[in-house]
C-alpha cells in the first residue's frame, strides 16, 4: 500500500471513530458517517473493542428510522449483491426461539411450488443457527457462481452468506454480539433487511415471535419491531408481510445442530413421531409466503391454486404431505455437495448422554427459553455439532415420577458435567 492510500485508509478510520464517539453520547448519523463505520467494520479494520462499541451504541441509545435505513443501506453497498429475475422470494425469523428450525422445510416448499428461495442464512448467536443446522446435511460455504448456478437449476439452496462478502459488517458484529449473547432489536432488522435486499428478495415473510423468556417479550415490541421492517422493505420497494405470534416454548422437541435438523427431516419425511408443532409452523409461515407471491403471479396459477387447494395453506400442506418438498431438499442438498440419501434415523447425537429425570408426578407448566439455550450452549452446541437437548416433555404434559423430562448430549465429558451445572443453576422446566 503506497503513501497515499495509507493516508486516505487513517482518515476512512478517523471518520468512523468519530461516528462511533457520537452515536455513543446519542447523537445522530447522516449517511456518510454511517458508511464510513460500515465500510471499516467490513475491512476489518476497527478491532473487536472499537466494534462492539458500536454495537453496545446501538444495543442502548437505539437509531432513527432514517438511521435504519442508512445502516441497512451501507450494509448492502459495502459486499456483494445478487440478481434474479422475477419473484424472489425469502422468510426470516428474527429468533430467540430454542428448536424454530422450519427454513429447513419451507425452502423446499417454496421452490416446490416454482418459486426462486435463495436463502442466506447467518451462524448462530446463541444456540444454533439455520447455517450450523444445513451444515450437517450439506457444505454452506459456497462461491457466489456456485449459488447463482444452483439456484438456476433448482430454484433453491440454504447457504451461509459470509463466505462472499454479503452484508460482511453483518457477521463481524455478530461475532461481537455472540460473546455477549445479547441483540439489539434494530440491529436485527438491520441486519435481516440488509441480507434479504443483498440476495435480490422480492417478496418476503418475517417471523416475530414473542414471550417471557424469548428475545422480544411484549406485543408492542413486536408491534414496533413490525412496523420499522415495513418502513425498510417500503424503502427498497419489497413486498412483506410481518406475523406477530406468541409463542411460550421452544417449537420441535431437538434444540441443537444434529437435533434441530433431524426433527426437520421428521417433517419432511412425514414420520409417525415428527414434531406436529414445527410442521404447523412451517405450512403457515410457507402459505403466507406463496399467498404474498401468488399476488404477482400470472392469473391462471392463482386460479389453479384456487380450484385445486383452496388456498396458499392447503397448496404449502399437500407439496409436504405428497412428498414434493422433501424431493426438492434432496435436490438442494446433492447440488451443494451433500449426502442426499441421508435419513433422519441416521442423524445421532452425541455419545454422552445425562436424563434429567422428574422426582415426582407432574404437569411441565412452563420451559425457560432464554435458560435452555444456556444449556446448550453450556452443553457445546453450535460448535459441537451433535450436542444439545432433547425435550422429551414440553408444556401441558404430564410426567411421572422417575421418568425423563430432557435428554443432554454432548460430544464429551467436560461439556457434559458444564450442562449439569448450568440447568442446577438456571432450570429449565417449571412444574
Amino acid at each position: 500500500m503506497n503513501d497515499q492510500k495509507k493516508f486516505q485508509e487513517q482518515i476512512n478510520q478517523q471518520e468512523a471513530l468519530n461516528a462511533i464517539r457520537k452515536k455513543l453520547v446519542g447523537k445522530t448519523l447522516n449517511y456518510k458517517e454511517i458508511f464510513s463505520i460500515m465500510d471499516q467494520i467490513a475491512k476489518e479494520r476497527l478491532g473487536q473493542v472499537l466494534t462492539t462499541y458500536f454495537a453496545a451504541s446501538g444495543y442502548s441509545q437505539g437509531f432513527s428510522n432514517q438511521e435504519l435505513y442508512f445502516l441497512t443501506k451501507a450494509m448492502i453497498e459495502t459486499g456483494e449483491k445478487l440478481h434474479f429475475k422475477g419473484i424472489v422470494a425469502d422468510k426470516h425469523s428474527i429468533g430467540g426461539v430454542p428448536g424454530n428450525r422450519t427454513t429447513l422445510i419451507i425452502v423446499p416448499i417454496i421452490a416446490s411450488a416454482g418459486y426462486l428461495i435463495p436463502k442466506s442464512s447467518s451462524r448462530a448467536i446463541t444456540t444454533s443457527g439455520t447455517a450450523d443446522d444445513m451444515e450437517i446435511l450439506a457444505p454452506v460455504v459456497l462461491s457466489k457462481e456456485k449459488i447463482l448456478k444452483i439456484v438456476k437449476k433448482i430454484n433453491a439452496c440454504i447457504v451461509w452468506g459470509g463466505n462472499f462478502n454479503i452484508a460482511p459488517a453483518d457477521d463481524v458484529i455478530i461475532n461481537v454480539e455472540k460473546e455477549l449473547m445479547f441483540e439489539s432489536f434494530d440491529k436485527i432488522i438491520i441486519s435481516i433487511m440488509s441480507k434479504k435486499i443483498a440476495f435480490g428478495s422480492t417478496h418476503v415473510v418475517i417471523d416475530v415471535p414473542y414471550g417471557n423468556t424469548l428475545k422480544v417479550t411484549h406485543l408492542k415490541d413486536a408491534k414496533i419491531l413490525k412496523s420499522k421492517f415495513e418502513y425498510i422493505a417500503k424503502k427498497f420497494n419489497i413486498k412483506i408481510r410481518v406475523l406477530i405470534h406468541r409463542t411460550d416454548q421452544p417449537v420441535g422437541r431437538g434444540i441443537g445442530p444434529t437435533l434441530e435438523t433431524k426433527d426437520a427431516l421428521k417433517v419432511l419425511e412425514q414420520t409417525a413421531d415428527r414434531p406436529y408443532d414445527l410442521e404447523v409452523r412451517s405450512i403457515t409461515l410457507a402459505g403466507n409466503l406463496l399467498e404474498l407471491c401468488l399476488k404477482d403471479s400470472p392469473k391462471k396459477l392463482q386460479e389453479h391454486v384456487r380450484d385445486t387447494y383452496g388456498n396458499c395453506t392447503g397448496w404449502a400442506t399437500k407439496i409436504l404431505q405428497e412428498g414434493f418438498a422433501l424431493k426438492k431438499m434432496k435436490e438442494i442438498i446433492t447440488e451443494q455437495g451433500g449426502n442426499p440419501h441421508i435419513e433422519s434415523s441416521k442423524l445421532t447425537p452425541g455419545k454422552f448422554i445425562y436424563k434429567v429425570r422428574s422426582e415426582k408426578n407432574c404437569v411441565v407448566k412452563n420451559i425457560n427459553c432464554k435458560n435452555l439455550t444456556l444449556l446448550a450452549k453450556a452443553l457445546g452446541a453450535p460448535l459441537q455439532k451433535k450436542s444439545g437437548v432433547y425435550l422429551d416433555k414440553k408444556e401441558g404434559e404430564k410426567v411421572k415420577k422417575g421418568e425423563s423430562i430432557c435428554t443432554l448430549y454432548s460430544e464429551n465429558v467436560y461439556n457434559l458435567k458444564q450442562g449439569k451445572k448450568t440447568m442446577q443453576e438456571f432450570p429449565v422446566f417449571n412444574y
